[in-house]
């Protein structure tokens, strides 16, 4: 039987002090929190200086806590970023966020690599579109790209399902879309040329939108019959039925193109 091998705070404080290294902005430091102070934590970093960690830079994402106690305690040791250095007493001034964020970052880099479907939290809705949390990082879908802005219970959902349309960390610019998810986990049943009974759910100056198997199609005004029709609100009414024919799936965006042209 294997034996376990304990590895206390104590030790951990005694292989840190061992050991000195040039720390500088940027880097991440293992360290141990050792005294509260009403505005920040004094960390100690093995370098026979003790790091200070603000309040404001402890919570990040879903960590974000009224009390502070519930998140971090003293004794803990873990891993923090430097962000600054003092100039007067060298002392390095650290962060949690910092570090957490970019550690979300970069699991959203490999989200978009493997392009795959995201459960993001829901964390506000408003006319534009829908604030959610993902990894952490706060981020935006358009309401374009919701599924149904018009679902009364979407006020109930804390979850969706969603795909990255955009990730740019340098902006700290993060937008997704839940009808591109939709589309992906519906495409065995689209084809383009395909003939496929629908509804009309919405009537725009420009088309109508055609719903498909819960997926929203646009059907341009261009590309209803071979006519050219002046005003389409005379002859096309929400919830009718109409059959259409796919012309194009844009799967990058969560599009579906469709026709009633012969």
């Amino acid at each position: 039987m294997t034996k376990k091998i304990r590895f206390s705070s104590q030790a951990l404080k005694e292989v840190l002090y061992k050991y000195q290294y040039n720390l500088n902005t940027g880097d991440i430091v293992t360290g141990n929190v050792f005294h509260e102070e009403k505005q920040g934590f004094l960390v100690d970093i093995g370098n026979k200086t003790a790091g200070y960690l603000p309040k404001k830079e402890v919570a990040f994402g879903n960590n974000l806590v009224h009390k502070i106690k519930d998140l971090f305690l003293v004794n803990q040791t873990r891993e923090f970023f430097i962000i600054a250095k003092t100039n007067k007493s060298s002392q390095l001034l650290l962060s949690i966020k910092r570090l957490e964020y970019i550690r979300g970052w970069k699991r959203i880099k490999q989200l978009e690599k493997d392009d795959i479907i995201i459960h993001a939290n829901i964390k506000k809705i408003n006319r534009g579109g829908l604030l959610v949390e993902v990894e952490g990082i706060i981020g935006f879908i358009p309401s374009s790209h919701v599924v149904d802005t018009y679902n009364p219970n979407i006020n109930k959902k804390r979850i969706i399902r969603c795909q990255l349309l955009l990730a740019n960390e340098k902006h700290n610019k993060l937008i997704l879309s839940e009808k591109r998810a939709l589309l992906a986990l519906n495409i065995k049943k689209f084809k383009i040329g395909d003939y496929i009974d629908g509804k009309i759910i919405d009537i725009k100056h420009y088309g109508l939108f055609v719903k498909i198997h819960n997926i929203h199609a646009l059907l341009h005004i261009s590309e209803i019959g071979d006519e050219h029709i002046q005003n389409i609100y005379k002859y096309f009414n929400i919830g009718d039925k109409i059959r259409v024919q796919i012309r194009h799936i844009d799967m990058k965006q969560g599009r579906i193109s469709v026709s009633t042209r012969k």
